[in-house]
């Protein structure tokens, strides 16, 4: 396990050049041969995968039926993915440490902040232990790249690795303990962007030569809007995270937003439509918060959780086949 950050030392950044190091990124990749011909998606595939907002996203859906809503317990829920034809996948963690997460505890976290270490574990700890349980049998190396993004050091420009040296967690018990280590350092700040943890996904997935990648980002809140222009206009942390999410489309990467504390996110269930036509629905938002409010047991309601998290997985894990992106690096353009 990684050291912990110094008291009052920023945690170092995990920044572009960085990423760029260790993950040559998907806009400037070189190649000591000419890089591969442009892709032609099957013709198939193409027809009933390449969708944006439109009605081909309810195709896609009729296509691969959902996993059913019937489980009470995390175990079950593995299973059923197993059923549905996930045979491993690789996990990538993004956290949100932006300003917002001193408030928006108020209701649904007893007034605490959302990152509030103590005797009991705080809504990220639950989130990322419920998915870690869950996706842990699919990951066959046990290495987990973690970061943060929205504080003082990276606001919605970078990510920061949990591990000084960039490494990966071992397992969803030391991601915890990093995190846990990492939290009282840190100064929360903003705005709020999902793109630079997006990009730094791809280009780890590019590093794995195209194997198939979940990223799961937990996080408080909405993407920044343009609150001077008003309704049609994007700001730019959503049109930079708009760009990031159709670009992962390219690769096999699925992304899971998973929302804790008060909300709103009226916005962000609407936000798959804001995005251009992809070559696969590669997006999911789930409401944490809302699942765990429900008046059930506490092993339903984690299960009910990862399901309604993980339940497109599969149908996302076969599109990424039947398009042909497992073990794919697409070439693309500056």
């Amino acid at each position: 396990m990684g050291n912990s950050h110094p008291k009052n030392r920023d945690p170092p950044q995990f920044s572009r050049n960085l990423v760029e190091e260790r993950f040559p990124s998907h806009k400037s990749r070189t190649f000591s041969t000419p890089p591969p011909p442009p892709r032609e998606p099957p013709p198939m595939a193409s027809k009933n995968l390449h969708h944006g907002s439109g009605s081909g996203k309810h195709s896609t859906k009729e296509k691969y039926a959902l996993i059913p809503d019937n489980f009470t317990t995390l175990e079950q829920v593995t299973t059923a993915l197993r059923n549905e034809g996930l045979e491993s996948s690789n996990l990538i963690l993004g956290i949100d440490f932006t300003k917002s997460n001193e408030w928006t505890g108020r209701i649904s976290f007893n007034n605490r902040s959302l990152h509030a270490i103590g005797d009991t574990p705080n809504p990220y700890e639950k989130a990322i232990s419920i998915i870690g349980k869950t996706l842990a049998p699919f990951d066959e190396d046990n290495l987990i790249p973690c970061f943060g993004f929205g504080d003082a050091t990276t606001h919605d420009q970078e990510v920061f690795s949990f591990h000084s040296d960039h490494s990966s967690c071992h397992g969803f018990e030391e991601v915890l303990a990093c995190y846990q280590k990492v939290v009282p350092n840190l100064s929360l700040s903003g705005p709020t962007s999902y793109a630079p943890v997006i990009e730094a996904a791809i280009d780890i997935v590019e590093k794995s030569h195209g194997q198939f990648h979940v990223l799961v980002i937990v996080a408080d809140g909405q993407v920044t809007t343009n609150a001077v222009t008003g309704d049609g206009e994007l700001s730019p942390q959503e049109a930079r995270t708009i760009k990031a999410i159709a670009d992962a489309s390219s690769y096999p990467l699925s992304i899971i937003l998973v929302g804790v504390g008060d909300g709103p996110w009226d916005d962000m269930k609407k936000f798959d439509d804001k995005i251009p036509a992809r070559d696969f629905d590669n997006f999911q938002f789930v409401n944490f918060t809302e699942i765990m409010s429900k008046k059930s047991s506490p092993s339903e309601k984690e299960a009910a959780f990862a399901l309604a998290a993980l339940m497109e997985i599969p149908f996302q894990y076969k599109a990424v086949i039947e398009l042909g992106l497992l073990g794919f690096v697409p070439y693309i353009q500056a």
